[in-house]
């Protein structure tokens, strides 16, 4: 884990002034699952949007191939890529294959080395036409069993979920170690993006972005509705106020929506397996475009299917 200097909020300040006013858009699309072949088909139908940035939101595969050839297939459409992992990017197969922080850090390094984003760089501004910052704050949290009812306590987490539904996979390919738990590395990755948010400027805005929801309402599947546990933490329920939000976008669920929580945009921007998108769409509809700008009216909460 990186330990950020004292002098960040100074240095970030200095790198605000240097920040040009250039007429970017940014675009989210997660769970790309390239695996499989017709979503590998999909993406290699998108077109340049060479001015803008992309936030690519997790579970675009489990291997470092898959990385490298999404990594790969849009680096040269788009102007900046940033990239969270899911829970599928951690998952190790295989004798001998890294576990954990170790997979983690190796998914890293293949961003790093074509210029992306990762939760381990500084948070970038992005270029508004406003005179308020914005950052783009990828995050890692994980989850930590805490999306259940207030009546199952931990221990019983995992036999409550799977009374009534599967166990989810990342119980078998998603190690942890040199964490104690999924739980404490959930802990750790949370205190280490709570300090870092907490030192922005007071004026700063942010785009927060988690594969994994930041609310719990956002973790309900109608099919399976107790998976909620392997979803997301209860610790980042009011991230969007304390951290000044303009946007939060995850994925994870396979539920592209908009909801609206406190007048912040929530954007689920799954594409999901093949048998949950419209194969007759262009795959430029499957880039949601998050607007930062003024809007006319706030909706009320409902969720908008997208």
């Amino acid at each position: 884990m990186k330990h950020w200097p004292e002098n960040f909020r100074e240095d970030f300040a200095a790198k605000r002034l240097r920040s040009d006013n250039a007429m970017a858009r940014l675009f989210a699309l997660s769970d790309l699952h390239v695996s499989h072949a017709a979503n590998r088909a999909l993406l290699e139908g998108i077109t340049p949007h060479t001015d803008d940035w992309l936030i690519l939101g997790g579970d675009l595969g489990e291997t470092p191939d898959h990385l490298r050839w999404v990594l790969d297939q849009m680096a040269p459409k788009f102007s900046r890529l940033l990239w969270v992992p899911g829970n599928h990017e951690l998952w190790s197969m295989g004798e001998g294959a890294p576990r954990g922080q170790a997979k983690y850090e190796l998914m890293v390094s293949i961003c790093s080395e074509r210029g992306v984003l990762t939760p381990e760089d500084p948070y970038e501004l992005f270029p508004t036409p406003t005179p308020t910052s914005t950052v783009i704050a990828p995050l890692f949290l994980l989850y930590d069993y805490s999306f259940r009812p207030a009546d199952v306590e931990r221990e019983r987490a995992i036999a409550w979920a799977t009374e009534d539904g599967p166990m989810c996979a990342d119980e078998t390919y998603l190690y942890f170690e040199p964490h104690a738990s999924r739980d404490a590395w959930c802990r750790a990755r949370c205190d280490d993006a709570e300090a870092r948010l907490s030192a922005l400027p007071e004026d700063t805005r942010t785009v927060l972005v988690n594969h994994f929801p930041l609310r719990a309402e956002h973790a309900y599947l109608p099919l399976l509705p107790r998976f909620s546990i392997w979803c997301g933490t209860s610790r980042t329920e009011d991230w969007h106020l304390r951290f000044r939000a303009r946007a939060v976008v995850f994925g994870h669920c396979h539920m592209r929506s908009t909801r609206w929580r406190d007048g912040v945009p929530f954007e689920e921007v799954s594409l999901g397996y093949p048998k949950q998108w419209n194969q007759t769409r262009t795959a430029d509809s499957f880039l949601r475009e998050i607007i930062l700008g003024p809007r006319d009216r706030e909706p009320d909460g409902t969720a908008i299917r997208r």
